[in-house]
């Protein structure tokens, strides 16, 4: 897909006692990337203002008057959008295909380009698994932070995905029937998930 890469491992260390992994598939820096996300950024806002606006069209159609005082100052601004070619058309949509078709284009605007799933391993302390997914907002950031006297262990397993053997770190979770894998979303590579397991044991 565009603006993605194959997943990437990434290694920080704030500290002595701290380490960060993370895989995404976001591109690596470059000039042209530089150029093109705000471009990118530009048309979402876009997409949504038109959107939004074409949503308040239907509701309150310019020759009403708005429910509202405080909508007043949008009656030209719907007035204007309405005499553009394609927005009759739209509006003239049944509900039924009005609405689904808004959200669709809604959640196209929203949909989040690249997938960033982390670790954060800090000694003494605990460990803190993160994923960035979804779109820009709703399910944008998932986080759970394990204390370090909950960890019984992190682990490196094998396990069927599709028709594949994949390889993936877990941490072991007292009092838990169930692991809690590391990169539930991606499932890097077994050379990433090896280096992950490895730096995580060792600073535990």
């Amino acid at each position: 897909m565009f603006f993605t890469a194959p997943p990437r491992l990434q290694i920080r260390t704030p500290s002595p006692t701290t380490i960060e992994f993370t895989v995404t598939t976001s591109l690596p820096p470059s000039l042209p990337l530089f150029i093109l996300r705000p471009l990118l950024s530009t048309l979402r806002l876009l997409s949504l203002t038109t959107l939004t606006l074409l949503l308040l069209t239907r509701l309150f159609p310019p020759s009403e008057s708005p429910p509202l005082p405080l909508l007043s100052f949008l009656t030209p601004v719907l007035a204007l959008l309405s005499s553009l070619p394609i927005i009759p058309q739209a509006l003239a949509l049944p509900f039924y295909q009005f609405y689904p078709t808004l959200l669709l284009a809604t959640y196209v605007s929203l949909y989040r380009v690249s997938t960033q799933e982390s670790l954060l391993v800090m000694k003494q302390l605990g460990v803190q698994t993160s994923t960035t997914a979804g779109t820009l907002w709703g399910q944008g950031r998932k986080t759970r932070f394990i204390p370090t006297a909950n960890v019984r262990d992190v682990v490196l397993l094998e396990g069927f995905w599709g028709w594949q053997v994949r390889y993936y770190v877990a941490v072991v979770v007292e009092g838990e029937g169930k692991l809690v894998v590391v990169f539930p979303t991606l499932l890097p590579r077994r050379e990433t998930c090896e280096i992950v397991w490895r730096g995580a044991r060792k600073c535990l």
